[in-house]
């Protein structure tokens, strides 16, 4: 059996250089492909959770206006990722109509309401 295995196996002990050379260049050919399409996938979805957290605040804020017949808010102009005292310490949005005091993202808004976005807190590193 050992001289089958022998003769068979003869002067065969591994991976030529170019056979190497060749499999490395397919990996850094892949790895060039894939790396840019992850990236557009991770910058889409941060995208999409600054849209979907800015539709929420907004949302708590006309809440708030609602429940409490708020016709005009104080006007925040300085952003503020805060949402204890946004908009204001007689109206806050927390912990009424936010579940949590802080927002990845930074916002303002002016008397009516309405809220803007500043920075989303989801900047890609």
């Amino acid at each position: 059996m050992n001289r089958i295995i022998k003769r068979y196996s003869k002067g065969e002990k591994g991976f030529t250089l170019v056979e190497l050379l060749i499999v490395f260049t397919l990996l850094a050919v892949l790895a060039a492909i894939m790396i840019p399409n992850v990236s557009g996938f991770l910058a889409f979805g941060h995208e999409k959770a600054a849209a979907a957290e800015l539709s929420v605040v907004q949302t708590a804020m006309d809440s708030m206006m609602a429940k409490d017949n708020v016709a005009a808010v104080t006007a925040v102009t300085n952003n503020t990722s805060v949402m204890s005292a946004f908009p204001d310490s007689t109206h806050p949005l927390y912990p009424n109509y936010l579940r949590t005091t802080d927002t990845k993202g930074t916002y303002t808004c002016d008397t009516t309401g309405l809220v803007a976005q500043a920075t989303t807190g989801y900047e890609v590193q």
